[in-house]
């Protein structure tokens, strides 16, 4: 499935929302509407249906026109548990919204937020309020900067 993890010119118009899925909590990130900077939004609770409709209501209200979601492979290019989750979570977006949903390589973007997080002088529970939208920052700008 390359076409899932490489953005495409084709897309639907409007924002893009990034995603980094976490066990507790689902980082969210959106472009500009030119789609050439990744901003942070917040965070969802993990949860069936409630973090889908979650998703679904941000997506109408920001008018966003595709979704990513970081995937999370091994450093040698493997799927394990947390990625085929990513892409059973790709598949049920896309039934639901009807959207394109793309996967993110995702391979050291947690390590790009934390030192992040570090260079702004974040700490402790402020570091960890924040890290999962940061990430899904991470992952959205490496798929904003590879469309172009």
């Amino acid at each position: 499935m390359k076409g899932d993890r490489q953005p495409g010119k084709s897309g639907s118009p409007g924002r893009v929302l990034g995603l980094d899925l976490g066990q507790a909590r689902i980082g969210v990130a959106i472009s500009d509407p030119d789609r050439r900077v990744a901003l942070p939004l917040g965070t969802i609770r993990t949860g069936a249906p409630e973090d889908v409709k979650a998703i679904a209501s941000i997506v109408r209200e920001q008018e966003v026109g595709a979704v990513v979601i970081g995937h999370p492979l091994s450093m040698s290019g493997h799927s394990g548990e947390a990625a085929d989750h990513a892409e059973r979570f790709a598949e049920a977006l896309r039934g639901f919204l009807d959207l394109p949903v793309h996967l993110q390589d995702e391979r050291l973007s947690t390590v790009q937020a934390e030192r992040d997080l570090a260079a702004r002088g974040l700490r402790g529970r402020e570091r960890r309020e924040v890290i999962d939208q940061t990430a899904a920052t991470v992952i959205l700008q490496a798929y904003l900067d590879a469309a172009r």
